[in-house]
């Protein structure tokens, strides 16, 4: 029977971020359904002309997911059972738009947003332009830490290591995004159409990402 060595190997890489992802969310109710699909579709169409007055392309502004849910509330009948009833619509628009890590692009766009008509729930991320060119390097820095620990232990144990015999990876999703900023709130301000911006000092931190192989080799 061969004799094997199981090492589980850790890959880091640390990486600076370079696009900013602006997260945002519209919800709005109405009693009707048409009227509630039609004030998504005006609130879309608001949003992408605000991004088009900044600079972006139309199609920028992408869509994570759309909903419409009916709305419903509690009454008591007649006979005092408790009963619900239709009361409208509600829509829930998720969107993102992305571009290259600047704060005074931010800070334009959040001015801006804050003192449009409309005002959506936001969240800021920070991430990587080219995500699986950093897994590739986490994959090899793993591989690599799982050899280099399987050549001390065989030193080690005076035996001699040999061929790889397998390689188990969990093929999990590595998400290479950071929040600097966080729990950010439009503050009551007039609607304007001047042209202006937040000045936002943020330095986002690298990314510290880790992720693991195990790899079974032979032992003589």
């Amino acid at each position: 029977m061969d004799k094997t060595m199981k090492i589980t190997g850790k890959g880091k890489v640390s990486v600076k971020p370079d696009i900013i992802r602006l997260n945002m969310t519209m919800e709005e109710s109405y009693k009707e359904y048409e009227v509630t699909l039609r004030q998504s579709s005006e609130t879309t169409k608001i949003l992408k002309e605000l991004f088009v007055s900044l600079g972006f392309k139309n199609d920028d502004l992408k869509t994570r997911s759309f909903d419409i849910n009916t709305k419903y509330e509690s009454y008591k009948a007649k006979d005092q059972s408790w009963k619900k009833r239709l009361i409208g619509y509600t829509y829930t628009h998720h969107m993102l738009i992305e571009f290259d890590a600047d704060n005074k692009k931010l800070g334009e766009i959040l001015y801006t947003l804050a003192h449009s008509v409309i005002t959506p729930e936001i969240s800021i991320e920070y991430t990587v332009s080219d995500p699986e060119k950093h897994k590739d390097k986490l994959l090899k820095n793993a591989i690599e830490d799982s050899k280099h620990k399987a050549e001390v232990l065989a030193n080690a144990a005076d035996v001699k290591l040999g061929d790889i015999v397998s390689i188990d990876y969990s093929w999990g999703e590595v998400s290479f995004v950071s929040e600097p900023i966080q729990n950010f709130a439009f503050a009551s301000a007039e609607k304007t159409t001047a042209r202006a911006g937040y000045d936002i000092d943020i330095e986002a931190d690298d990314i510290d990402v880790t992720d693991t192989v195990t790899v079974i080799w032979n032992i003589k």
